[in-house]
């Protein structure tokens, strides 16, 4: 009887066990461990690396590493901070109105070649971002923007991943007798879009903008490729610029890594529900 009641209850009610915690602990030390000793080496001089068994507890030479990284003439490391806050912050509102409004389409408007498109969405995703990366560096200057930060946002304005991901989202989640009752009402496509998909997607969204920005703030190829050399680096490309040179001082390149990734840090702190409740969401719906 027992077993019965265990194996028909939802995993929501089911209580976790001690080796589900002590599992998720050590996964969760694997995890963090990483940035926790970048910050380590971020607090403490150069003999830190040297030291057998690694040092694990922080140093007293935070700020002033930190001070090293911001006063570098060549690496423009808090002009890279800003570019990569306007990078992200545009490539993510561009992402989050066009991926939405594409997906709004192709899940409820009816129209000539919509499968074919979709189709045409999907396999782009079969594609390495590396293999365009030669063509793109051309037409960005035959345009003339390589070198600068609307080389970084143009190809990042609308992805693919985001238009299939908010069309399967409003698949499931808006229903046809909704829009079709707004459109006997008098409401236009762009009113029922606004009015009613934009509020039953805003987990997606939350999702899908979480996403778009962690991704654009860690995107390093492209931004490397158009703006090595210039005075307008991005966080990622600054970072190795610290790490450039015949002599690495790896105190201050990991100084700098774990400053851009506090921005990220902070990001998920505020967005992780939203990130769980959108996929649980999604998961639920479909």
């Amino acid at each position: 009887m027992t077993t019965r009641r265990v194996v028909a209850r939802a995993p929501q009610d089911t209580p976790a066990g001690l080796w589900t915690y002590l599992l998720l602990a050590v996964s969760m030390l694997f995890a963090a461990f990483p940035l926790y000793w970048m910050f380590v080496i971020a607090t403490s001089d150069d003999e830190a690396l040297a030291k057998l068994p690694p040092a694990v507890i922080p140093g007293d030479r935070f700020l002033t590493n930190v001070d090293e990284v911001f006063s570098l003439q060549d690496v423009y490391f808090a002009a890279s901070l800003v570019n990569s806050v306007i990078v992200s912050v545009v490539v993510t509102a561009s992402v989050l109105f066009f991926c939405s409004l594409a997906g709004f389409a192709f899940a409820k408007l009816r129209f000539k070649g919509s499968r074919a498109l979709m189709l045409f969405v999907v396999l782009t995703l079969t594609v390495p971002n590396q293999l365009g990366i030669v063509a793109l560096y051309i037409v960005m200057g035959e345009l003339g923007w390589n070198g600068t930060l609307l080389a970084v946002i143009a190809p990042g304005l609308v992805t693919a991943f985001g238009v299939f991901y908010m069309r399967q989202f409003i698949v499931n989640t808006v229903p046809d007798e909704l829009i079709e009752s707004a459109r006997v009402d008098g409401a236009t496509t762009m009113r029922v879009y606004a009015t009613i998909v934009l509020p039953a997607i805003r987990p997606a969204l939350a999702v899908l903008g979480l996403l778009t920005f962690v991704a654009t703030w860690n995107d390093f190829q492209w931004p490397l490729i158009t703006l090595s050399g210039t005075d307008y680096p991005t966080s990622m490309v600054a970072v190795s610029d610290l790490a450039s040179g015949n002599y690495v001082i790896y105190r201050r390149v990991l100084a700098g890594a774990f400053i851009a990734t506090v921005p990220l840090l902070v990001m998920l702190f505020i967005g992780g529900r939203q990130i769980v409740r959108g996929i649980m969401e999604g998961a639920v719906k479909s």
